[in-house]
């Protein structure tokens, strides 16, 4: 069962890790990060409960949290702190009322990760996106497709930023996720595992629409701008999703959507 403990003074010990909160978002937190609001708690105590180090709340939201301390592991703390205190605390107005800290997994390398998935199988590879904004809508929609594994390379922002785990409604925590050090190539990494690389640019000649999605299907994003390198376009199999009005691109996380779907659903809709 959880430990509920009401805490008065914005300066007390216990919750030193969740001072400043704005602040400690830039240089980090060691291992250790920041979950904010009601929906986002919910996923988190329902995929990692034995991750969670301690939630603070409004104590009038206590009630509507009751299914969520039952998830809790062992002694979980549950701080109750009145919201004048938790914004002192926090250093701004907290309007939803709900924080954890949690603490990050281990880093798992992309090729450990591939080695396990299914024969069937569908993955993202990520290069260069560092808006955590966009960062946190792939991981929804990896959530909300299936997509059996995210995979970053060394220049993405950290799925585990306050703001990107917001955007994901809790889905960054959860994904499973994989990392390509600095230096490993990864075309050929995703190709070695048995992965048809599938590069997602404006240049393509060949369309998502007629796309027969392989069994093991790894899609390849870039950053908005500059998009994916030329040399992992070349070595990849482009596709692109053509649109109207003389646009020639999608906002990244609009991107993952659409060729997720198509790379779970398509090939059965076609029947």
């Amino acid at each position: 069962m959880p430990q509920f403990v009401t805490i008065t003074d914005p300066a007390d010990p216990r919750v030193a890790a969740y001072r400043d909160i704005k602040e400690r978002d830039l240089v980090g937190r060691e291992g250790r990060f920041i979950a904010e609001g009601e929906t986002v708690l919910r996923a988190f105590v329902r995929d990692a409960p034995q991750r969670v180090e301690s939630l603070l709340i409004d104590p009038k939201r206590r009630d509507k949290l009751e299914a969520v301390f039952d998830g809790l592991a062992g002694e979980t703390p549950v701080y109750l702190v009145e919201q004048a205190v938790l914004d002192a605390v926090a250093g701004f107005h907290l309007h939803r009322g709900v924080l954890a800290v949690g603490r990050k997994p281990a880093a798992i390398p992309a090729a450990d990760l591939l080695a396990t998935l299914p024969e069937r199988a569908v993955v993202v590879a990520l290069f260069g996106i560092a808006n955590h904004d966009n960062l946190g809508g792939i991981f929804r929609n990896a959530a909300a497709f299936g997509a059996d594994a995210v995979l970053l390379d060394a220049d993405c922002c950290d799925p585990f930023y306050r703001k990107a785990i917001r955007v994901s409604v809790g889905a960054s925590l959860s994904v499973p996720t994989g990392y390509i050090a600095r230096g490993v190539d990864a075309v050929d990494l995703l190709r070695g595992a048995g992965f048809t690389p599938l590069a997602l640019t404006p240049s393509a000649t060949r369309t998502l629409a007629r796309l027969d999605p392989p069994a093991r299907a790894a899609a390849l994003l870039g950053a908005e701008g500059p998009g994916l390198s030329a040399d992992v376009i070349a070595r990849a199999e482009g596709i692109g999703i053509p649109m109207a009005g003389g646009f020639d691109s999608l906002n990244v996380a609009t991107t993952s959507g659409v060729v997720l779907h198509h790379l779970k659903f398509g090939g059965a809709e076609r029947g």
